[in-house]
């Protein structure tokens, strides 16, 4: 029975019914996090190592900024290169398979069917599937389905170059402030606190983003960043007595 206008059957099962799937945000997603967890903790560590050899606050200070800067192109130049190779193997993927499917339609054809029969259909309806979907994008569907790719959402170089640099920028401008904002006897304590509790909350978006679970994310960069930043600590303490 169909509702007036064309409406959803009202005794249908998948009335009302909606995925919120999280996949479609994996590239901008894996791009602003390892950004923003990089600046902030590449640049905490950084500092903290400055102030742990006794530095003077404008030293810190410009150690942190050049941090900063220099992360931030940085995180831009590799995206940009990582990304940029992975279209490429993308594009490349898809110009064999528009060939073969110009050059072989046939043996194509039958490579599709041979797909959907070791998922599970029929022969006779595996290739009644094939051929309604070469019929309508051949392209689309070998994309899809030999090469896991959509062509509609390729890599973007310069969406994960723009992201991971404005990511890591805000993510190191918290350690560099704390730094440099409260008194030398208190610096660094503070300085790691809040870079504790900014990296426990961006591990627990970032999951909840995602659809992971957020505690065990938090946990895992809160025990990084602990380990990261004393490390550096006891590295500058050590060199600055020394030099």
């Amino acid at each position: 029975m169909t509702t007036p206008g064309g409406a959803q059957p009202l005794d249908d099962p998948l009335r009302g019914h909606e995925e919120a799937h999280k996949g479609h945000r994996a590239n901008w997603l894996r791009a602003a996090v390892l950004g923003a967890n990089d600046g902030l903790l590449s640049t905490a560590s950084l500092v903290i190592g400055v102030a742990g050899g006794d530095a003077t606050r404008s030293v810190i200070l410009l150690s942190g900024l050049a941090g900063l800067f220099a992360g931030a192109f940085s995180m831009a130049a590799g995206e940009y290169s990582s990304v940029s190779s992975q279209r490429d193997t993308e594009a490349a993927d898809l110009e064999i398979e528009r060939k073969a499917l110009k050059e072989h339609p046939d043996i194509e054809l039958a490579e599709l069917a041979g797909i959907y029969r070791e998922r599970g259909l029929p022969p006779d309806l595996a290739l009644e599937v094939a051929t309604q979907l070469h019929e309508a994008d051949a392209l689309r569907a070998h994309a899809r389905d030999e090469l896991g790719l959509d062509p509609d959402m390729l890599a973007r170089p310069v969406q994960a170059a723009w992201t991971s640099a404005a990511s890591f920028v805000l993510g190191a401008v918290v350690p560099v402030l704390s730094i440099t904002l409260f008194p030398s006897s208190l610096r660094i304590i503070i300085t790691a606190i809040i870079t504790m509790v900014a990296l426990g909350g961006l591990g627990a978006f970032a999951a909840r983003l995602g659809g992971a679970p957020p505690l065990r994310a938090a946990l895992r960069l809160l025990v990084l960043g602990g380990l990261s930043m004393a490390a550096t600590f006891l590295i500058g303490n050590i060199v600055g007595v020394s030099v």
